[in-house]
């Protein structure tokens, strides 16, 4: 990917929560030599077949030992690590929150480069407002602000916006901003970007249920059709044409996922890195890939059983 000016690197800005940082993307990100083909282009095929991809030549070339056929088609990624990065330096910890900013605007840059379609990012957790008021204040203010100065850059470039968590919560000026980045970038196909704020896992499941019990009780439908498909229709990542995460990065070496899309990542396949966030870059998301285009997502089948899942997800 190539800047379009000099000054855009300059633009770099800091949206921080706590460890975790909201990103905005501050590149222009390099567009394939034919957007319908793009826009169109099919989701991959199955893991475990070798096919050539239709839409290969839109992208440019992957980092040798990755095959384009296997990327996952929606990454999911907790961003851990900007506070200890900070500290180890001997730095504020806003430092570490700015170099988490950029590490996230080279990951973002890489996945639209790369072919995958979907990238949702930790970015604050139902568990962050026990962080002390004034720097929850400030953090909503600095991602408002955000929000309004990328906002344009979003729709140039094609990428959806979206948000997901218990907005409610969120100051109400922040709130409309939401939901107006959401409509204004609704039509983006190029690529989806989804930050998860305020969110909770639990939560999401529970706000599901509330949904599909208030649509018995009118009604609408019988305790008996409730199923996996209608709670996954209810869940917030129903935003996106890829619900549930292919593959899941956490940074910083712990290992849990920390109430984040408990349900979508049933069958997720899950890659740590010690790296902490700010120190994350194409060798870590290099090695990430690679370690999933090398399993076998069986789906709790085997053969052709599991083959024949993958395709169904697919469609």
């Amino acid at each position: 990917m190539q800047f379009t000016t000099p000054t855009i690197q300059s633009k770099l800005n800091v949206v921080a929560v706590s460890s975790k940082s909201i990103p905005i993307p501050h590149k222009t990100l390099s567009k394939p030599s034919s957007s319908n083909t793009t826009l169109n282009a099919p989701p991959p095929p199955p893991m475990d077949q070798d096919q050539p991809s239709t839409a290969a030549a839109s992208f440019p070339p992957l980092p040798p030992g990755l095959r384009r056929e296997c990327v996952p088609r929606h990454v999911a990624v907790i961003m851990d690590g900007n506070a200890r990065w900070a500290r180890r330096k001997r730095l504020p910890t806003h430092a570490g929150h700015e170099a988490g900013v950029r590490a996230l605007g080279e990951l973002l840059q890489r996945c639209c480069d790369w072919g995958i379609r979907v990238l949702t990012v930790f970015a604050f957790s139902t568990d962050n407002w026990s962080r002390p008021k004034v720097e929850v204040e400030f953090l909503m203010g600095l991602f408002e602000r955000q929000m309004k100065a990328e906002l344009e850059n979003f729709m140039s470039e094609g990428i959806r916006v979206s948000v997901i968590g218990d907005s409610s919560k969120l100051p109400i000026s922040l709130q409309k901003l939401i939901t107006d980045a959401a409509e204004a970038t609704k039509h983006n196909l190029r690529f989806h970007f989804i930050v998860a704020v305020s969110y909770s896992g639990q939560y999401d499941i529970v706000q599901a249920c509330q949904a599909i019990s208030q649509r018995v009780k009118d009604g609408l439908i019988q305790p008996e059709d409730i199923d996996e498909s209608l709670v996954e229709q209810e869940l917030q990542t129903k935003c996106t044409e890829f619900p549930c995460p292919d593959l899941l990065i956490r940074t910083s070496g712990e290992l849990r996922i920390s109430n984040f899309l408990l349900w979508q990542m049933a069958y997720t396949e899950l890659f740590f890195v010690n790296s902490l966030w700010p120190d994350f870059g194409e060798s870590d998301l290099v090695e990430a890939l690679k370690s999933y285009q090398e399993r076998h997502r069986s789906y709790g089948g085997r053969g052709s059983l599991a083959n024949e899942h993958e395709i169904d997800r697919n469609r």
